[in-house]
């Protein structure tokens, strides 16, 4: 996440949902997989583990590049830059079935932002059609799907095409770039010293109140905050500060009948000129009907709307839109 001058770094992540299950009756737990496995994993991906939090359903890492989330069935991975995440996949598969029993992938979601700059990106990573044929050599029931417009800004999803997860799940993200400048000096050695002092200076503290957060602040700038929310839910932000490739990114998965006063919260406290946002719900979940109310916006307090796709597939429902500041 550090940066300084005017080299280049990539904000957007590449985002990795797994849910594992078992064929037989055998109890098993991702989370008694050996740190030391974790690890190796991350190895492959060009990142490590800084710290660690626990709650009682889920552990969460900070990475040297965005994050990680342990659950008993579910991982999670997010990383920035030039991370190779798709090299995971083949590894994760035998750890998870080696340490701990799970023999077979219930769901995958492989989503991310189009790159900056894809053509520094490594191998597999450089477009998302490779990225696609990586996944489909793994998985023969795959379906791929970009939201947004292909030569401007845009989204893409990776799933498998039969329904996995059944109980509650969603996944709310808010991804943000032309940020204030402003804003974006908290995310540096020289205004804050430590990840605690840019969390509550920027207002962080407060999105989501009650959260257990691990939060740290890269030298010379850059910032990256895991939250634990009880009931299994979990909050991430990551910041990339630098003017000329300025990047935030606000995950979650606490769920609520509307998003309407988070969204208001993040935009409060960082300000972009632009964001993209996705509301992920399956049909179990309190935010299943969230996009009804998102279908009627216009405008969103000093933004307007550029593109709003709705798309139901399997048992869930995707919302993604595009905002931005409007041409005075």
């Amino acid at each position: 996440m550090a940066g300084a001058g005017d080299h280049f770094f990539e904000g957007t992540e590449k985002l990795l949902e797994v849910w594992f299950a078992s064929s037989s009756d055998e109890k098993c737990d991702l989370r008694t997989v050996p740190r030391k496995e974790w690890e190796g994993l991350l190895k492959l991906v060009r990142c490590e583990i800084i710290s660690c939090i626990s709650g009682e359903d889920m552990d969460a890492y900070v990475l040297s590049e965005s994050s990680m989330f342990v659950t008993k069935d579910r991982f999670i991975l997010k990383t920035c830059g030039r991370t190779t995440l798709l090299l995971a996949m083949n590894p994760l598969i035998k750890i998870v079935k080696d340490n701990c029993g799970f023999d077979k992938v219930m769901d995958i979601f492989y989503s991310r932002k189009n790159f900056s700059r894809p053509e520094l990106q490594h191998g597999v990573h450089r477009s998302f059609e490779d990225e696609v044929t990586h996944l489909d050599t793994l998985f023969p029931n795959g379906a791929a799907y970009s939201l947004g417009r292909i030569n401007r800004d845009c989204w893409y999803l990776y799933t498998l095409d039969e329904e996995g997860v059944t109980r509650p799940d969603q996944t709310f993200e808010l991804l943000m770039w032309d940020m204030c400048q402003e804003k974006m000096k908290i995310f540096t050695k020289e205004v804050c010293v430590d990840g605690p002092e840019a969390t509550k200076k920027s207002g962080i503290f407060d999105i989501i109140p009650g959260a257990k957060i691990d939060d740290f602040l890269f030298e010379p700038c850059g910032y990256s905050m895991n939250g634990l929310v009880k009931g299994g839910y979990y909050i991430t932000i990551h910041v990339t500060p630098e003017p000329h490739c300025s990047y935030v990114s606000f995950e979650s998965n606490v769920p609520q009948e509307t998003y309407q006063d988070l969204i208001e919260k993040v935009l409060s406290v960082f300000n972009p000129g632009k964001f993209l946002m996705t509301i992920f719900a399956n049909k179990a979940s309190l935010a299943r009907d969230s996009h009804r109310e998102l279908e009627k916006k216009e405008q969103m307090k000093g933004y307007v709307v550029q593109d709003h796709q709705y798309c139901r597939f399997k048992n869930y429902n995707l919302t993604y839109s595009f905002f931005s500041r409007p041409v005075i």
